[in-house]
């Protein structure tokens, strides 16, 4: 097994490039390396990790790391699949530094072992974009059409679209290729804005790569099924089985995938029309569970989803199955919470059309139905009128007379207008420099109530990011890197403190898979056993743990994170407390206490809960 951590660093305005490598052990994957180079160049770096091509399900996720546009921080995004075809390129990392004078393709090839050719070709990304299946998929198209040939086998193509250029949340898109077509089973590096990135700082629109480079890669299954058995009395096979459980079909809910699971398990805890679910009372929201998701939008999805078996990987063997299609779309929770229950949606007809627009532009989707579910509320309010957002119509955002069909079916539409003003700067609306700042700059004209119906998690002088789509204090925490599952997202009440230490031992449970390029749908082993892997094949677990909490403490390093701005923020954590004494019927003296303490005031209450959490996690991950 390779000794070291092989990095293609290509500058893109010069068309320099080398290879460099580093020392396993002073580095371990593409989040510390990423890290380090980072802190060097500001660089966009892409990578897999040191088990890419094994037999070790889940073992080819492909990772990207840099400051975000979007966060303002550094940031670690990843993709499902895309690292199988980078793993043939015979390197770890690539690490793109620069500029191109002009939108480029980025073309990466590497035949039996030569050189790795590198090309850049110059486009209009607008000719593109409008043309075929639009967008993101267009770029995809194109770029397989101009280069496909060139491959020896199958290739990956990484794509943004027009929001990576209007936007601080552009997303980089791609899909499995098979028999010589782009597939419908797209994956996503969405968080933290890293197209927009890609594109706006280094010039670079799309990314194709592949080869025939052939690896010494851990493919030893019988070696691999004595670890397991020694571990859990199983092998890896049975094992992977049962703790992909959730992903491909879960039999107490009669569902599967994290949409399905979801939102079989939610009940009370939906969260629906721009978070003003939290102001219902239960008996609301469990009717709105039952009508509007039990009863229709998961009911759709089970029978159009599960029932068809419409189960697809994302690109690598894997028994999860995760990806769960209708005909071409892809459902996923989050861009179906967001840009569904959240954006006032609760039909899979129209959501579709929504997260299918979204993803056309390249957006973020997650980030998007966030801002959408915001400016819809505000439009429902008369914060906004149509004419300053360049939309036709306002959407219905409350409960009264909802029609299930025509009103989600209006809302859809209205989200898609948004998008569209969005991404060409119609109205008031321009969101170059991020929703926060945008939101900052119209609440000077109208008010601080219309940033008050924002939620998102503050970072930095003008970062943001909205937050995971759980009722939960924890999805808010103060953390370094948020809006991935870097934090704890439980159900359970902590006291702030102790939520603050358990979300600094997610975010190094969360380093542990990233920076070796495995899935975090395998963590049912993969935390445990990872370690104990690297022992086996490198003899390095003590120093790759120590590196991991080392890493966690570097990049905790840069944590700049601010107190809740927006209001919703913390009515969003008290009516959490609220629910869990009246509803979940806790006893646990100290969230009677700080309860009492919200209600009594609620922003001096906030300030002390939001520090708590910071306090739990700046005593857990110090440098030692």
């Amino acid at each position: 097994m390779n000794s070291t951590i092989r990095v293609l660093q290509v500058n893109v305005n010069t068309s320099f490039y080398r290879i460099d490598r580093y020392k396993l052990g002073d580095f371990f994957g593409p989040v510390d390396l990423g890290l380090h180079l980072s802190g060097k160049n500001n660089g966009l770096n892409i990578g897999v990790g040191l088990f890419a091509g094994s037999i070790l399900p889940g073992s080819n996720r492909l990772i990207f790391s840099g400051f975000s546009p979007c966060w303002g921080g550094f940031y670690i995004s990843s993709m499902g699949g895309a690292g199988l075809e980078f793993n043939n390129l015979g390197i770890n990392l690539l690490s793109i530094i620069g500029k191109s004078a002009t939108p480029s393709i980025l073309y990466l090839n590497r035949n039996h072992g030569e050189e790795i050719q590198v090309e850049l070709l110059p486009i209009k990304p607008d000719d593109i974009w409008t043309a075929g299946r639009q967008g993101v998929y267009s770029m995809m198209d194109f770029t397989y059409q101009e280069f496909g040939d060139k491959f020896g086998s199958k290739p990956r193509i990484l794509a943004t679209g027009p929001a990576a250029r209007s936007t601080d949340m552009g997303a980089i898109c791609s899909a499995a290729i098979r028999d010589n077509k782009i597939t419908n089973v797209d994956t996503w590096a969405g968080r933290g804005g890293l197209g927009s990135k890609l594109f706006q700082e280094h010039g670079i629109v799309a990314i194709i790569y592949g080869g025939t480079h052939l690896e010494e890669d851990f493919r030893d299954r019988s070696v691999a099924d004595k670890w397991f058995k020694d571990k859990y009395d199983q092998i890896l096979a049975v094992k992977d089985f049962e703790a992909t459980t959730k992903y491909r079909f879960d039999p107490k809910f009669q569902t599967g995938g994290t949409l399905g699971v979801n939102y079989a398990n939610i009940s009370g805890r939906l969260i629906a029309f721009n978070y003003k679910s939290i102001y219902f009372s239960e008996q609301e929201r469990l009717d709105l569970h039952k009508n509007f998701i039990q009863d229709h939008y998961l009911k759709q999805f089970n029978e159009e989803t599960i029932a068809t078996k419409q189960q697809k990987t994302c690109g690598e063997p894997c028994s999860a199955l995760c990806k769960k299609m209708n005909g071409e779309y892809k459902k996923d929770y989050e861009p179906y919470q967001t840009l569904g229950p959240l954006c006032g949606i609760f039909d899979q007809r129209s959501a579709e059309k929504l997260v299918h627009h979204a993803d056309i532009l390249g957006f973020d989707a997650i980030s998007a139905g966030g801002v959408l579910s915001w400016l819809m509320e505000c439009l429902d309010e008369d914060l906004l009128s149509p004419e300053e957002v360049g939309v036709s119509r306002k959407p219905k955002f409350d409960l009264d007379n909802f029609d299930l069909i025509n009103d989600s079916s209006l809302n859809s539409e209205v989200g898609i207008e948004l998008l569209d003003s969005i991404i060409q700067n119609r109205g008031i609306l321009n969101f170059a420099e991020g929703a926060r700042k945008f939101g900052r700059k119209i609440s000077r004209q109208k008010g601080k109530e219309f940033l008050d119906k924002f939620l998102y998690i503050a970072f930095a002088r003008k970062g943001w990011m909205v937050p995971n789509q759980y009722w939960t204090p924890g999805v808010l925490s103060p953390m370094a890197i948020m809006g991935k599952y870097y934090m704890y997202y439980g159900n359970e009440f902590f006291r702030p403190r102790d939520l603050g230490r358990l979300a600094a031992e997610r975010f190094q449970a969360e380093l542990v898979m990233d920076n070796l390029g495995v899935c975090r749908f395998h963590r049912g082993w993969a935390e445990d056993m990872l370690p104990e892997i690297m022992d086996k094949i490198y003899n390095l677990k003590d120093e790759f743990i120590h590196n991991i909490n080392m890493t966690a403490s570097r990049i905790n390093s840069r944590n700049a994170s601010v107190f809740w701005e927006s209001e919703r923020n913390l009515d969003f954590v008290m009516s959490f407390l609220r629910r869990k004494i009246e509803i979940d019927k806790s006893d646990d003296p100290q969230l009677k206490q700080w309860l009492d303490r919200f209600e009594e005031n609620k922003a001096e209450a906030g300030l002390d809960f939001w520090y708590e959490i910071h306090k739990g996690i700046q005593e857990s991950l110090r440098e030692f």
